[in-house]
């Protein structure tokens, strides 16, 4: 009787990514290191005003120079300094907002999924009440009636997407609760909190994941559509919204003070939503 040996997959194959998968990663990796440690090493104070070196064109146009890589706006701001602490400013808010949103939903989809009835009941109405509205006119609305402020803002970010983790927890959670082994666990004794937090969530983490990078730069366009209509970060804070809003008016005579921003704005968004994609081809057993 012979016996047979199953053999890992090779070291390289596991580490072959497609090669859109490793630009995404490069570039939120830039993205990671700009936003940590952008502050040691930024040339200038990002609200620093010089209207002597107003509306200089980035170094590799005619006209300009290494001193403003980026050029400078229309107050004679560098831009590479802005860009900096605009990143780490529209990151921060897109994360914060995106976790806040998570763990929102999660927990309503989870209390819905376990005791149901009424529970259940308000918790689907929020859901469709929430997917009703069109989020922009609600942002709208909420940041003109109690005016602006970063903790309203952040709190804002986190309210959006939160019903799309709240449907995933509860439908999962409704089928996870019938397997045996949740069944097993509960005749053991177990309590409500252990099942789920050491059972039930562990096993549809993955699904709640890939929801989150699918979710993160759709709060990123968010913010950024929101800083752009001038209801997101105010002055004299920055965000990359903020920069492209201000640019808009300098389009025909200082091109890079929108584009620069807009474009970080488009491979951003483009990287996590590849690899958005990846993870959710890589974590569904269907589509093996």
């Amino acid at each position: 009787m012979t016996t047979m040996t199953v053999t890992a997959p090779p070291l390289k194959s596991r580490l072959r990514l497609p090669l859109l998968i490793w630009l995404s990663l490069g570039w939120l990796a830039l993205m990671l290191l700009v936003a940590v440690s952008g502050d040691l090493w930024v040339p200038f104070d990002y609200q620093g005003i010089d209207l002597r070196a107003r509306l200089q064109p980035p170094a590799w146009l005619e006209g300009g120079n290494w001193h403003h890589p980026f050029g400078t706006d229309h107050l004679g701001r560098d831009v590479l300094s802005r860009l900096v602490t605009s990143i780490q400013i529209s990151l921060l808010v897109a994360l914060i907002g995106t976790l806040i949103g998570a763990l929102l939903g999660t927990l309503l989809g989870l209390l819905a999924a376990h005791f149901r009835g009424w529970v259940d009941d308000l918790v689907m109405i929020a859901i469709d009440y929430q997917a009703s509205i069109p989020f922009m006119i609600l942002a709208l609305a909420v940041v003109a009636f109690f005016s602006n402020s970063l903790v309203l803002f952040v709190l804002l970010m986190g309210i959006f997407g939160w019903e799309r983790y709240a449907r995933i927890s509860r439908g999962l959670a409704l089928s996870s609760v019938r397997q045996g082994y949740a069944v097993a666990v509960r005749t053991l004794g177990a309590s409500p909190w252990r099942i789920y937090s050491r059972h039930i969530l562990p096993n549809i983490a993955n699904a709640l994941i890939v929801n989150m990078t699918l979710n993160f730069p759709q709060t990123i366009m968010l913010e950024t559509s929101l800083s752009f209509l001038g209801l997101g970060i105010q002055p004299p804070m920055t965000s990359l919204g903020n920069m492209v809003g201000f640019g808009r008016d300098y389009l025909l005579t200082a091109w890079w003070l929108a584009s620069i921003p807009a474009l970080v704005i488009f491979f951003t968004t483009l990287a996590f939503a590849l690899l958005g994609d990846w993870v959710r081809d890589k974590l569904d057993p269907t589509s093996r």
